[in-house]
């Protein structure tokens, strides 16, 4: 038997089904630099953030933002650094350094790829809502807090381990703050919460960070300190070291060949790759999770439909690939695929052109950006927080969800804020199968039938009892449903049991019932399933729960359980009336 073959260019191949022309073309490229315009300094906001050099970023864009456009599943995704790994790639960066995180982030990729070759992008459907926005609020906290640091130009003491070592800090580190730096970013942040309200064609970030460097340019000028990227980050060549990022296209190497955390090349061993294997799998299940819902949320914008497996795949190869040339964690952006679309993409060529337009900016335009304010950036990551976290959605859910689903969404936000996100999705997910498997066993009852509940039932013999059972019979339920038939009278000879609203049973309900039937032997009791199921009674069978004469049957109503039981019944009258 032949493999499927994997789900490569899905994309490439909707869009040629479809039809593609020059007016589709000049689309692309225009939205390709719409959105490249936008990926710039979030590639880089979101790099710095995450612990590395910001033109890892950008890296990141130019090579895993190009190949998961050309091996993907949706025609519309856009990929790079996102927002949500954040708090999961900072910790690997602090105790691994860069070496580490691209290595993991290598390691991820590998993940996703068997992930979409297991045909495995359908599983993302079955996490719940809650947990899903639990864990991306309680990182928007997290990023928010994150940004404190710069946003008021503060000097902290020491490396917080956690969110309370955090906040302690930046609390004993108010009197640092900086006068430059505040002011850039209250003028940052109010143009980036008014201008797109005014100009919404013109990308309001660009204008924030323009107006940003500008204002830090003149408070330099005035003796009135700003930090900057040039001041923080610098790259050598030829021995000597440049402010800001270079001016290049990456280079291959291993990643291991790159600084830890103590600035020397890491160790290839086995326990290394132990130790990076659980967030790599946390990458790797956050980067399917956040590109398939971007996916989601672009075909319900275009109409379309995306290929999920092979979306899995292409975000695999990019982020198994990219880390060769300084690339870190990529995934589709929400944010910048919904730009997408609203440009006017057609294809993924949008995604590919604005890789493009980042290639040009490193080559030519990377001096520039020396000059901008770290204050300017920060407030940029603060507005990308803020949409993360959707507190309108959080708030809506808080006040019509059930409290199970709220005791889970809140689960899921204290968690990924003290701790980590993969504690928090664990938890979350344990939560929320846990409550849905209790209110599934709610709904599974077993009760007496009464008399007037169908024709059938009128005049049968006190020795017969009838019970209707509904709701699937599993784990949680079906030990508290069968429980009820052993409870009856002395005296009665036949159970007849209306199953026929039961969907399913499980291997706890299928022993359950054999030890029900155990019992009935035992006392000379005969048990009549009425309108099983096709699935059910299969189920049975398979279990070796078969038709015995006086014992047990199937029929397909009422009517014929009556028939029956009163069938059942009249040898038993017979050996009484002998008997006497």
């Amino acid at each position: 038997m032949s493999l499927p073959l994997p789900p490569l260019f899905s994309a490439w191949r909707q869009t040629l089904r479809a039809g593609y022309s020059w007016k589709h073309l000049r689309s692309d490229l225009s939205a390709g630099v719409t959105v490249g315009i936008i990926a710039i300094p979030l590639a880089m906001a979101l790099a710095i953030a995450v612990g590395v050099a910001p033109q890892h970023g950008l890296y990141t864009v130019l090579v895993a933002g190009t190949l998961t456009a050309l091996f993907g599943g949706s025609r519309f995704n856009v990929s790079g650094p996102t927002a949500a790994f954040v708090v999961i790639l900072l910790p690997i960066t602090q105790q691994f350094g860069l070496a580490g995180l691209l290595l993991c982030t290598l390691m991820a990729g590998v993940i996703l790829i068997a992930l979409g070759l297991m045909r495995a992008g359908r599983l993302i459907e079955f996490i719940p809502y809650p947990v899903t926005l639990g864990f991306t609020a309680g990182i928007g906290i997290v990023i928010a807090t994150l940004q404190i640091k710069d946003l008021l130009g503060l000097r902290l003491a020491g490396e917080p381990h956690n969110y309370i070592e955090q906040l302690n800090g930046l609390l004993h580190a108010l009197p640092s703050l900086q006068v430059g730096d505040c002011l850039v970013a209250l003028v940052c942040l109010a143009v980036l919460l008014t201008w797109t309200r005014w100009v919404p064609k013109i990308p309001g970030h660009l204008v924030a960070l323009t107006v940003g460097a500008l204002l830090g340019l003149l408070l330099e000028s005035l003796q009135i300190p700003v930090a900057t990227l040039g001041e923080r980050f610098s790259y050598s060549l030829d021995g000597i070291q440049h402010p800001g990022i270079p001016p290049f296209l990456p280079s291959f190497v291993w990643p291991w060949q790159l600084p830890g955390a103590d600035g020397q090349p890491l160790t290839v061993s086995f326990e290394l790759f132990r130790q990076l294997l659980a967030p790599a799998f946390a990458i790797a299940m956050l980067g399917a999770i956040e590109s398939l819902l971007c996916a989601v949320v672009a075909d319900g914008m275009t109409g379309s439909k995306h290929d999920p497996n092979g979306e899995l795949i292409g975000q695999g190869i990019g982020n198994l690939v990219a880390p060769l040339f300084g690339g870190i964690t990529a995934t589709a952006a929400i944010a910048r695929s919904a730009a997408n679309v609203r440009a006017g993409a057609y294809s993924p060529l949008a995604a590919i052109a604005h890789a493009g337009v980042v290639l040009i900016a490193i080559l030519f335009l990377a001096p520039l950006f020396s000059y901008l304010p770290m204050a300017a950036l920060a407030a940029l990551l603060l507005i990308v927080a803020w949409n993360m976290s959707e507190p309108r959605h959080v708030r809506h859910t808080l006040r019509i969800a059930p409290r199970s689903d709220v005791l889970v969404l809140l689960t899921c936000l204290i968690l990924t804020v003290l701790f980590d996100m993969v504690l928090a999705v664990g938890v979350g997910l344990l939560l929320a199968a846990g409550l849905f498997i209790k209110r599934m066993s709610d709904l599974t009852d077993t009760e007496a039938l009464p008399k007037h509940f169908h024709q059938a039932l009128n005049d049968l013999p006190e020795h017969v009892l009838a019970y209707a059972i509904r709701g699937p019979l599993f784990f949680g339920a079906a030990e508290k449903a069968l429980s009820v038939l052993r409870r009856f009278t002395p005296g009665v000879r036949v159970v007849i049991v209306d199953i026929s609203a039961v969907p399913l049973l499980d291997m706890t309900a299928l022993a359950a019932l054999e030890n029900v039937l155990r019992d009935y032997r035992e006392q000379h009791v005969g048990l009549v399933l009425s309108g099983p199921t096709p699935q059910v009674r299969l189920q049975l069978r398979r279990a070796g729960i078969v038709r015995v004469e006086g014992q047990l049957a199937y029929v397909r109503d009422l009517l014929q359980a009556r028939e029956k039981a009163l069938r059942w019944l009249a040898p038993q009258a017979d050996e009484e009336s002998t008997e006497e």
